[in-house]
């Protein structure tokens, strides 16, 4: 389990922009990275889609946001352009990086595979918030409340 305002464990993953990022890229602003099970699923597609409706809003907030799972970028570009996602999708075939986050577990009967969670990373590059169950209905809204107590 990560602790609150320890280091994030840093990343080099393909985003659906064709270009790598890593931790360093989001330095000095907020990073909401949330880990989600697989691209056009229901749920993950209405989290990706309330993300993208409240995107501007976040921006303004001085954050980005960043969504993870293990599709490849064939299937993030897919998804993207579906649904006019606004988001951006990085690509960890590996789990590399999920499981850095504890993302990875048990899910019951669907077996193992990425968790549902989020983490707002601090403008310094220490966590500063997890989200350990979500709900993807209306989570935007939790992450903008969450941002805006930090910048209290």
């Amino acid at each position: 389990m990560l602790d609150l305002n320890s280091k994030a464990p840093d990343f080099n993953l393909e985003g659906s922009d064709g270009k790598k990022h890593s931790l360093k890229d989001f330095s000095g602003r907020y990073l909401v990275m949330y880990f989600y099970p697989r691209d056009d699923t229901p749920g993950c597609t209405i989290e990706a889609k309330g993300f993208t409706s409240k995107i501007d809003e976040i921006r303004k907030l001085g954050a980005d946001v960043v969504g993870i799972s293990n599709d490849d970028i064939a299937s993030h570009t897919k998804f993207c352009s579906k649904y006019g996602l606004r988001v951006l999708l990085l690509s960890d075939p590996s789990n590399e990086v999920i499981k850095s986050y504890d993302a990875y577990g048990n899910k019951g009967i669907f077996g193992f595979g990425t968790l549902r969670k989020t983490f707002i990373i601090g403008k310094k590059g220490n966590i500063v918030k997890a989200f350990n169950k979500v709900n993807p209905l209306g989570h935007e809204k939790e992450i903008i409340a969450a941002i805006m107590e930090l910048e209290k």
